[in-house]
């Protein structure tokens, strides 16, 4: 990329001449072969392939609890409640196995599709950014095949195991975060880049909601096996759109290679490079603020359903689907409070405001044995989500437009590496923890998130001294 690059406008292609259309190092983009009628580029993007993980996810964990309660011959949950006296170990036995082949099925995924996003992110950076958007696509519609075909074969659950390799194979929904927030990071500026990253995350919040209410009525009425076709139909119309609306954010290198290791170097050098006035210090201490606070969110939300099904709750899927898309909805109420509170606060406040009000809700999960205060608990975690839009946004203005997509890149692992973390330390604390504190996982994230809270703060006070002095010398 150019040296002015950070200092040239990102036009939309239609504005292009054919001369302009495609100068080498431009970064202006490239027409797609259609133009899209609305004002949107990736946002349709993430709200697709977001809606067909939210459809799946409920629904993956309750058909693993029902084939694995159908093996052992629990039937607690089913015609109407479960029994927490006469049932009691023997769901707890469900309980273990569903959160043991959880982790398992996930850890495999994961493992793979952490190589994978670095790749894929960092040669985005030359190969464009739509190609970043279409390959996982495709792979997360291997997956929902997969998953199909063991649902109507009433395969061994294991199987599930396959399909998830597959998707990490493809770099999984990590890469479509990578790549949609690379898109949004070339095409944004510095002063409206939080907003826009919260944007997305609102898409990431609405396209759940939609998805949870539906796929809990779906399930209920039909079964698995119809939500998962639409799944299946959803990331193909993911992958289509983004090969036939959204115009590239730079210029693709006809000699780019997928298989390189100077994309991982990329990444490598990111990270330990020297930066002026301490930024790549800066960078670490955001990205393990970063780590923590997603890390807590994935591992919160794996065990949501399990804990709704079990005593003394005992959901239905109904109502996993309205605790679902309760959760959900904090990603657009943190989009609103996130845009009235920069009116009056910097972004570390407002992230530190988010922080509070995820551990406030997480401590009232940790005690919760009624569905009247669990959805207290998802009523003060409104503004949960204000914090990784500005963690995102904060690391991304500590790099130059040339390190954008190895940034996110990592970020992407990061998140990869977040779910195997939580998809390990959650499920593992669980089974292992119901004896003393069923809650205690939660109870264990909202203690985790003091420490980014005061790393944000940390850094924002030091920021201002920074400010401070530098005024007193000018």
């Amino acid at each position: 990329m150019e040296e002015d690059s950070d200092t040239t406008e990102i036009l939309p292609a239609d504005a292009l001449s054919p001369e302009q259309e495609d100068p080498v190092g431009s970064p202006r983009c490239r027409a797609p072969p259609y133009s899209c009628p609305f004002s949107v580029t990736v946002q349709p993007v993430l709200f697709l392939a977001t809606f067909s993980l939210a459809l799946q996810m409920p629904l993956y964990t309750q058909y693993l609890w029902d084939r694995i309660s159908e093996d052992l011959g629990y039937n607690g949950t089913k015609g109407g409640g479960c029994n927490s006296s006469a049932h009691d170990q023997l769901q707890k036995e469900v309980e273990i196995l569903t959160a043991h082949w959880n982790m398992y099925i996930n850890l495999g995924g994961f493992l793979v599709g952490l190589f994978v996003v670095i790749l894929l992110g960092s040669w985005s950076d030359r190969a464009g950014r739509r190609l970043v958007l279409i390959i996982p696509s495709l792979g997360l519609a291997v997956q929902a095949s997969i998953y199909l075909i063991v649902m109507y074969l009433k395969l061994p659950v294991a199987w599930f195991l396959l399909g998830r390799i597959c998707s990490g194979l493809s770099g999984d929904f990590n890469a479509i975060l990578a790549g949609c927030f690379a898109y949004v990071a070339d095409t944004s500026d510095k002063s409206s880049r939080t907003f826009c990253v919260a944007i997305l995350e609102a898409c990431l919040g609405l396209a759940g909601m939609f998805a949870s209410i539906i796929g809990g009525k779906w399930r209920h009425a039909q079964g698995y096996i119809s939500p998962f076709w639409l799944v299946l139909a959803t990331n193909l119309a993911t992958a289509l759109y983004a090969y036939l609306f959204i115009p590239e954010s730079v210029t693709p290198d006809p000699e780019a290679k997928l298989f390189s290791g100077r994309h991982y170097r990329a990444v490598y050098d990111l990270y330990t490079s020297g930066g002026q006035r301490g930024h790549r210090v800066w960078l670490w201490l955001y990205t393990l603020c970063f780590f923590l606070v997603v890390t807590v969110h994935f591992g919160s939300r794996e065990l949501y359903v399990l804990y709704e099904l079990s005593a003394p709750l005992c959901w239905d899927s109904v109502l996993i689907g309205y605790g679902s898309a309760a959760q959900h909805l904090s990603y657009l109420s943190s989009l609103l409070g996130l845009k009235a509170l920069q009116h009056c606060l910097e972004d570390s406040w407002v992230a530190i405001i988010g922080l509070a009000s995820n551990m406030i809700g997480s401590v009232v999960f940790s005690v919760a044995n009624t569905t009247a205060l669990m959805f207290t608990g998802y009523g003060l975690s409104l503004l949960f989500m204000t914090s990784t839009p500005v963690l995102r946004s904060k690391l991304s203005k500590l790099v130059d437009p040339s390190e954008q997509g190895a940034l996110f890149a990592s970020v992407a692992c990061v998140e990869g590496l977040c779910s195997l973390v939580a998809s390990g330390l959650f499920n593992s604390l669980y089974p292992a923890t119901l004896h003393i504190m069923k809650g205690f996982p939660f109870l264990f994230g909202a203690i985790v998130l003091l420490i980014p809270a005061g790393i944000i703060g940390g850094l924002k006070c030091q920021e201002q001294r920074m400010h401070n002095r530098e005024t007193a010398v000018n």
